[in-house]
């Protein structure tokens, strides 16, 4: 049960940097939409890709590497486990 905790919290930590990102680039358009009462749903789309797309780019690194470190430890611990 300690190993299913672990994992949703790495997720949940790991996904954050994108999920803000993402959150606020769409808070940005959104007041952008409401100042200039242009209503075109597809307006979010491309900066949404992008902007995720920059912030993956830039914590890809640390996001892997804490994916690789929970492996490593599943690896490790995996008999003690059983």
């Amino acid at each position: 049960m300690d190993v299913v905790k672990q994992g949703i919290f790495l997720f949940l930590i790991v996904v954050s940097p994108a999920l803000i990102v993402s959150l606020m680039v769409g808070l940005v358009i959104s007041i952008f939409q409401a100042i200039t009462q242009i209503n075109e749903q597809t307006l979010t789309f491309v900066p949404k890709i992008l902007a995720v797309f920059f912030t993956i780019a830039l914590t890809g690194s640390w996001m892997f590497q804490k994916v690789i470190d929970y492996t490593i430890m599943l690896w490790t611990q995996y008999l003690s486990m059983i």
